[in-house]
């Protein structure tokens, strides 16, 4: 049996960043699929208002990217992770007394802040801990957070509804504002910013050279790959915006189609809610384990073919089965993508310029988050259903494969 002395303390990171994003992200965003139908029902919410009320936060999010990179640097990954997680709990708080539309919108909005503070330096802190062949892995076990908090929202927002109150998503607000909160406590506790700290080298031991290819060379070679390394951000920035414009349509709005379009209960979506987080578990660590193996490349055209199979069974009108393979499909590959892109962005930027590559194609993520449920909740109000919605992030998913494609081997470790 492994001591807890032995164990490499990048492990320990890697823990306390999964409650992370399990509050910030998987709490402070995908609480909201299951908390849409109840609120929007009590608050007289339009599906366009939902679809906004989403592409809020995600405006929130995108602006705290932005900045994500500089801040980490300025004051450690631990301050900026602790701070954007208590935003994220007050603002969650502060939801359970609103009364409409109009007071619901900012204050998501500042959710989103703190999940975007939060998450960036969190998805980075795995360059710094662990050599390229372990990222994947690590990242993977990370964004598996959110799971964790899909799992307790199909099991606690019902709960709260089952007082029989109309308004009984407020407790379900307050509640997980809470667990925020906690997590928040535990990561102050246990984040260390780079092993240098613990004078330890990074699991898996350091990477020979740094991947800043033609640092140390001449200037001619140096302008050359500082070219490529742009290119190939832009080209990872461009992946990311389709995975997050796609993505968060089937996210924000499955659980609503569920009950306005095929008519279930509310604690029957919440059970297939439950059983997306169950599955996703698994996603983050085995396609993140699986692209240190066939690499990045090979790795995200797997996941984004599961993506696109998921959200066209779920816009074709097919028996309830077919709908249970859709979130079967999304469930098992439903984090990969930020798994791969957080030890991609390692690979071809170097552990020191990690967090704030990261944050540039996460601004560009964020992008396409704003703009997918803003449009889908357009489109069902005018479609009078999610179908349409559904089909046109198949059809995003269907351009990332093509892209992703294109990506070329990163430099040697």
């Amino acid at each position: 049996m492994v001591a807890l002395r032995d164990v490499h303390y990048g492990w320990v990171v890697v823990a306390a960043g999964t409650l992370a994003v399990f509050a910030c992200i998987g709490i402070g965003r995908f609480a909201l699929g299951m908390l849409l139908p109840p609120m929007g029902a009590d608050l007289g919410l339009t599906y366009a208002e939902m679809g906004f009320v989403s592409s809020g936060n995600l405006v929130g999010y995108t602006i705290a990217v932005m900045a994500a990179g500089w801040l980490s640097r300025r004051f450690g990954s631990r301050l900026l992770i602790v701070v954007g997680l208590v935003t994220v709990a007050a603002s969650m708080m502060a939801i359970s007394l609103t009364h409409g539309f109009q007071g619901l919108l900012p204050l998501y909005v500042i959710t989103g802040l703190g999940s975007g503070a939060a998450n960036v330096p969190v998805m980075a802190l795995v360059s710094f801990w662990f050599a390229r062949r372990h990222r994947g892995k690590a990242a993977g076990l990370i964004v598996s957070g959110n799971g964790f908090a899909i799992i307790l929202s199909g099991a606690l927002v019902p709960a709260f509804a089952a007082g029989g109150a109309s308004d009984g998503w407020r407790g379900a607000w307050l509640a997980l504002g809470a667990i925020v909160l906690a997590v928040a406590a535990v990561c102050w506790l246990l984040v260390r910013h780079r092993p240098e700290e613990h004078d330890l080298a990074p699991f898996g031991g350091a990477d020979r050279g740094a991947h800043a290819a033609g640092a140390g060379g001449d200037a001619e070679a140096d302008r050359r790959a500082g070219a490529l390394r742009r290119r190939t951000l832009a080209h990872l920035g461009a992946i990311y915006f389709l995975f997050g414009a796609s993505y968060v349509i089937y996210a924000t709005f499955i659980v609503t189609s569920l009950i306005d379009d095929h008519g279930f209960p509310d604690a029957t979506a919440g059970a297939f809610w439950s059983w997306l987080g169950i599955l996703s578990l698994v996603s983050g660590p085995v396609f993140g384990s699986l692209s240190d193996i066939i690499g990045r490349r090979a790795g995200l055209m797997v996941v984004f073919a599961l993506h696109m199979a998921a959200y066209g069974l779920a816009s074709a009108p097919l028996s309830d089965a077919f709908l249970f393979l859709s979130i079967a499909l999304f469930g098992i590959a439903a984090w990969s993508i930020p798994s791969i892109m957080a030890a991609a962005v390692g690979d071809y930027m170097g552990a020191d310029h990690a967090a704030a590559g990261f944050g540039t194609i996460t601004v560009v993520f964020g992008i396409g988050q704003i703009v997918g449920p803003a449009i889908a909740g357009l489109a069902a109000d005018a479609a009078g259903g999610f179908a349409v919605s559904f089909a046109l992030a198949a059809a995003l998913a269907a351009v990332a494969i093509v892209l992703s494609g294109f990506l070329h081997q990163p430099p040697p470790s």
